[in-house]
């Protein structure tokens, strides 16, 4: 476009494509790298793709299902030479169906799903255990090739534990087989002993003193070696 030139009805159109374009690209930028660890895409087979495809608002990028809003509701890793599911999965912890088959997976993988509590629907190699043991699921079946794991329990419901979180606390699920305590309103500390909101003015103010001082006293050091050097 030539300087000066006013900006016509064809030339706004222009410009509105690129920055529909470079607003995609962002996207694009932003897709979780979990989604992408493996090569490919979802195949049309795929449990993962099934779930994606039964609603229109869900989009298929790389190997995820996504929202409208990019959060990871499925993920097929299934064929990608695992031997763990890597630094990066849990990325996929708002993930509602995740497919591992025909991996080398190995170890107890109870851990790894820590924060995974929406997920509803987990497909594994056929020798491999669910996370949490067979009590973590409504259902558990297997096939020559594979194991579906469905239907997530409520671990603080199902727990033999009664005292499991002290007296002013209480459980919440954390993924399959686990769950973990919160202190309830007005309490916090050590098991939850200590009532009152937490000091976080205080907190923070101590800790800002604390960092600058040490800033001061290393860049004064550093200066002194510098001028004597």
């Amino acid at each position: 476009m030539v300087p000066g030139e006013p900006l016509n009805r064809s030339n706004l159109v222009c410009w509105v494509m690129v920055l529909f374009l470079a607003l995609g690209m962002e996207g694009a930028l932003a897709l979780p790298e979990v989604c992408t660890q493996c090569p490919g895409s979802l195949q049309n087979l795929s449990k993962v793709a099934f779930y994606c495809k039964e609603s229109p608002n869900l989009t298929v990028q790389a190997r995820c299902c996504t929202n409208q809003k990019g959060t990871i509701l499925g993920l097929d890793l299934q064929n990608c030479s695992l031997k763990d599911p890597g630094p990066s999965f849990p990325q996929a912890y708002t993930a509602v169906i995740i497919d591992l088959q025909t991996n080398p997976l190995m170890g107890d993988l109870g851990k790894i799903f820590c924060g995974f509590t929406q997920l509803e629907t987990l497909v594994l190699p056929q020798a491999v255990n669910c996370p949490g043991g067979h009590n973590a699921w409504e259902h558990v079946s297997s096939d020559i090739n594979y194991k579906i794991c469905q239907g997530q329990k409520n671990h603080c419901n199902s727990t033999r534990e009664p005292e499991m979180c002290p007296e002013n606390g209480s459980c919440l699920p954390d993924g399959p087989g686990l769950s973990k305590c919160i202190c309830s309103d007005g309490f916090h500390g050590y098991k939850c002993t200590r009532q009152g909101s937490f000091p976080l003015l205080m907190f923070f103010g101590i800790l800002g003193s604390t960092t600058l001082s040490i800033s001061l006293l290393l860049w004064g050091t550093q200066r002194r070696k510098a001028k004597t050097s």
